[in-house]
């Protein structure tokens, strides 16, 4: 299973998704942006997509939902400790109240990884990432990688971007 992403207006990605109703796609849209997720066993149907292969995952998407991604760029020699790490954890937030789907993203044409979920809404998240059940699972990561691997592991800073399937500038 593939993800690809395109980025645009929001008009033009609602525009793009209409044109391929066959296809699963989601318009998500953030703060400034919005980014269309097409999920497909095939190539994609965007000239130039950011490009992932799913290599872990929950859950189906819903139409509508908050969506979290964690962008984790890793090195090449992490990659392996990285995978490995979440390949073997048992997925603690499928049961989570508000949870819907979770897919881990291996990028095909750069460094970063994506840790992807999507929520009823924001306050389930919020509550997942404030619970002890949260800062353990993270906690034990890092004990397993050892804090030299971690050191050697990420290129750069993870970062969160966050979206919702409604554009906010929409008239009610």
């Amino acid at each position: 299973m593939f993800i690809y992403l395109t980025s645009g207006t929001p008009a033009f990605m609602e525009k793009l998704k209409e044109q391929y109703v066959s296809e699963a796609m989601i318009v998500l849209h953030g703060s400034g942006n919005s980014i269309l997720l097409h999920e497909t066993q095939k190539k994609s149907v965007f000239q130039t997509p950011r490009r992932y292969e799913v290599i872990s995952s929950a859950g189906a998407f819903a139409d509508e939902g908050y969506f979290v991604l964690n962008h984790i760029p890793v090195t090449d020699e992490g990659r392996p400790i990285f995978e490995h790490s979440f390949k073997t954890r048992s997925s603690i937030v499928d049961s989570e109240l508000g949870f819907i789907a979770f897919r881990l993203l291996r990028p095909l044409n750069s460094d970063t990884y994506i840790m992807l979920t999507e929520w009823t809404d924001a306050a389930h998240y919020n509550r997942w990432k404030d619970s002890a059940v949260f800062r353990d699972s993270h906690f034990a990561d890092t004990l397993e990688a050892g804090v030299d691997n971690q050191l050697h592991m990420f290129s750069s800073a993870p970062y969160i971007t966050t979206y919702l399937t409604k554009n906010n500038n929409d008239d009610a």
